[in-house]
């Protein structure tokens, strides 16, 4: 062949071959998904206060790295920012929690495709102060009867549907201003009891036994407050009761997914472990078809 000739078809070939190149990175460059910017907002639950490794960069949010929003980070290749907070309540979406720690809301923007967050608890010191009450009850009694209930009555339910109930409504919709293009999951809390008292577990979670359904029943309370301000503000709400059942803090070590009161293997108790997180992570994914 002459040379002429040749040089025609090495040309032809070579820019038939760039521009099939061309158009594969074209078509991978299409179907590539993009990558979520995901804002984790919330409390210790969401934090995974007491799970190692503590992320140092904040030590006062006693925030881990191997929380539910670092595992569905990881799974599905998101950008994440995440404030989650120990001990956050609904006010600190919009105020500063400590000295050098921004309102949650700030880390939020327009460009915002995924915000989780689990809140609530803390308002009104809710958790805290019915697990300390219920707890205190329990070991005076000696595990008999329902002396926190009998004491306490429907005070902690009164303060969740007048208080916590508005204020997540409001915290939500504020997330939903700051992020008007994001999808919004807000989680519910695993169960902490069982629904019937479990002897074994008196040592571990020293409630009443007549106390346990009553300290679950606050919690459903909760939940569903929850769940109501999720739907009234076009959140997604993740409902746990289901797939939390049987791993409350009374299940035994690596089935149960939140730690005991007392002699537990977490630095914070009556917290998710390490498990908890990640089935928590599990569960929200399936629930927003990220899996």
């Amino acid at each position: 062949m002459p040379k002429h000739a040749l040089r025609r078809v090495m040309t032809a070939t070579a820019a038939a071959v760039g521009t099939l190149a061309l158009g594969l990175t074209d078509a991978t460059a299409q179907a590539a998904p993009a990558t979520l910017d995901y804002v984790a907002l919330g409390d210790s639950y969401s934090a995974g206060s007491g799970v190692l490794p503590v992320d140092l960069t904040n030590l006062l949010c006693l925030r881990s790295t191997a929380n539910y929003p670092h595992v569905i980070a990881a799974a599905t290749g998101a950008h994440l920012k995440d404030v989650t907070c120990g001990a956050a309540q609904t006010a600190d979406f919009t105020e500063p929690q400590y000295p050098g720690v921004a309102p949650q809301l700030d880390a939020l923007s327009a460009g915002t495709d995924l915000v989780t967050l689990t809140i609530g608890g803390n308002d009104n010191n809710t958790f805290i102060n019915a697990i300390t009450a219920c707890g205190t009850a329990g070991v005076l009694s000696g595990g008999k009867g329902s002396p926190c209930k009998d004491k306490h009555g429907t005070s902690f339910d009164d303060e969740i549907e007048t208080n916590t109930y508005p204020a997540l409504k409001a915290a939500l919709s504020a997330v939903r201003a700051e992020a008007p293009g994001a999808r919004v999951a807000a989680l519910g809390y695993p169960w902490i009891t069982p629904a019937t008292a479990d002897p074994s577990c008196f040592a571990k979670l020293p409630v009443a036994a007549g106390d346990v359904p009553y300290l679950r029943a606050i919690q459903a309370h909760l939940n569903d407050a929850v769940r109501r301000a999720a739907e009234e503000t076009g959140a997604t709400y993740v409902d746990f009761s289901a797939v939390s059942d049987g791993h409350d803090a009374c299940a035994d070590p690596g089935t149960r997914w939140i730690e005991p009161l007392l002699f537990g293997t977490s630095l914070v108790p009556v917290h998710p472990n390490a498990l908890g997180e990640r089935r928590m992570a599990e569960h929200t994914m399936s629930v927003l078809g990220l899996s």
